[in-house]
């Protein structure tokens, strides 16, 4: 036989009617899957779609049985995690967005929840029944009003609720918890003031110099000094007080050849938490040098005015020679400073160091001496000089922290003045200097006045009237006296 013979195929005969009745019962049979396919679909609730009334004899058609079986199998594995991990938890966790729902299985489970619906919210709280208009429900002994203690205990565990997020309250509604009204009121006034707090705390972590902290910018200030060269590294704080911190860091190189940085610093940083400034603002803002620029509407412009004084009044003293830090540079409220001391070990206050009767009778006419060019070359009072201010270093008195200082001019300056002499002379006397002048004796000396008065009553009311006097020349002739009169310079005393 040849293989490329026509085949002998045998013709069934079939009649036209037959062809056409199976073409047409066919396009009948689509026009149903089309039409009836969802209900039917929608009806079936076993584990497989079966029947007689389902035709499997497309491929379309099972494979949309089989996918609707795998998704209705994967949506009751996700549920049955759920109600494993949420337990009775008050707070659940929901894989609604990872479920697989057929568009026509929209009944396929009773405990899914709708979402959308807000009349069952699974995160809010079963809240108590409230009592009805009329204040009372029940009858007769089983009579309950509105101010029973177990009612309002349950209303006042559900209001700890409005409570602020960060107050943790716990699950009381699920304990059944109840709290009386004076419990409550003391955890709600608590809570407030947690709540305001909270928020000044981190207002002043923002926005503030803390104790041995900075707050950012003044972070980024000391960033930029050592990013520039001016600073090779800083080492960390050296001293706290009440208007500044002070850290200690190793000076590099200038970018001009004509200024030279010290190879240790101290670097001032006023703080800007406002609460020292407030009662300090007499020595600033009747400073003609900065009283145009005072204002209390804006207060942290007096913090950098503050950095901006001391760096003034160090200069003038430094080209006294006087002995004091030496400036190298103000950045805003960030001062650096030359640093008196030695390997990163500040020099004792005076008050701390132990000195022979020889070196505190030195110290005592060094520091009067220094208060005589303080007032007369430099034009300054220091208004703050005490033992705590005065550092002992290489055998000599250095002057810091001079950032109040204010001329003798100013209308409190004399009055400053007289507190200074009152501090050192009590200091030297209370160790041993018996050539240390009272206050009085010391005021004239640094002052030049020959004020007789015979007790500090009378002493300070002439003072008082030295700077009335002054205070009244301003207003008649808009200028101040540039010194005030007195009976010549004052005396110099030397060992």
């Amino acid at each position: 036989q040849c293989p490329w013979g026509a085949p002998n195929t045998t013709s069934i005969s079939c009649s036209l009617a037959d062809v056409m009745s199976e073409q047409l019962a066919k396009e009948l049979q689509l026009e149903e899957e089309n039409a009836v396919f969802p209900e039917v679909v929608a009806v079936a609730e076993g584990p497989f779609i079966a029947g007689e009334n389902v035709d499997t004899s497309s491929d379309l058609m099972l494979a949309q049985m089989l996918q609707m079986e795998f998704d209705r199998e994967y949506d009751a594995q996700l549920r049955r995690e759920e109600k494993k991990i949420n337990g009775d938890s008050k707070v659940s966790i929901s894989f609604e967005n990872y479920r697989k729902v057929h568009p026509y299985d929209s009944d396929s489970s009773e405990d899914e929840v709708d979402w959308q619906d807000t009349r069952h919210d699974p995160y809010r709280a079963d809240k108590p029944t409230t009592t009805p208009r009329k204040g009372f429900i029940g009858k007769g002994k089983d009579i309950t009003t509105k101010h029973d203690e177990v009612v309002c205990g349950r209303k006042n565990t559900a209001r700890m609720e409005n409570f602020a997020p960060e107050f943790q309250v716990g699950d009381g509604i699920g304990m059944d918890l109840k709290l009386s009204n004076q419990v409550f009121n003391a955890l709600k006034q608590h809570a407030y003031s947690e709540e305001r707090r909270s928020a000044r705390l981190h207002e002043k972590k923002e926005h503030s110099t803390a104790e041995k902290a900075v707050d950012p910018k003044t972070r980024l200030l000391m960033y930029k000094m050592v990013n520039s060269g001016m600073l090779e590294t800083i080492t960390g704080c050296i001293s706290t007080g009440k208007e500044s911190v002070v850290f200690h860091a190793y000076g590099g190189k200038s970018a001009t050849e004509d200024k030279v940085i010290p190879p240790e610093c101290a670097i001032k940083v006023f703080k800007t938490t406002l609460n020292e400034f407030k009662n300090r603002d007499k020595y600033i803002k009747d400073d003609y040098r900065f009283k145009d620029r005072f204002s209390k509407l804006n207060p942290r412009k007096i913090i950098r005015m503050w950095a901006e004084k001391e760096m003034h009044n160090l200069t003038r003293m430094q080209n006294a020679g006087i002995p004091c830090p030496q400036v190298v540079i103000l950045k805003k409220h960030v001062l650096v400073m030359s640093f008196i001391g030695q390997d990163q070990v500040p020099a004792p206050k005076l008050k701390d160091v132990t000195l022979s009767s020889e070196d505190m009778k030195k110290a005592y006419y060094q520091v009067l001496n220094m208060m005589q060019q303080l007032y007369k070359e430099c034009n300054l009072v220091h208004a703050d000089l005490s033992e705590y201010n005065m550092l002992w270093h290489d055998g000599k008195v250095w002057l810091i922290d001079v950032s109040q200082s204010v001329e003798p001019n100013h209308p409190h300056g004399l009055e400053f003045l007289f507190r200074d002499c009152r501090n050192v002379s009590q200091f030297f006397q209370k160790g041993g200097v018996a050539e240390a002048l009272n206050e009085r004796e010391l005021f004239n000396a640094v002052s030049g006045f020959n004020i007789t008065a015979d007790n500090e009553v009378d002493f300070q009311a002439e003072i008082e009237a030295l700077e009335k006097m002054n205070e009244d020349h301003v207003q008649n002739h808009g200028k101040k006296l540039s010194m005030f009169s007195g009976d010549g310079d004052p005396p110099i005393y030397d060992e």
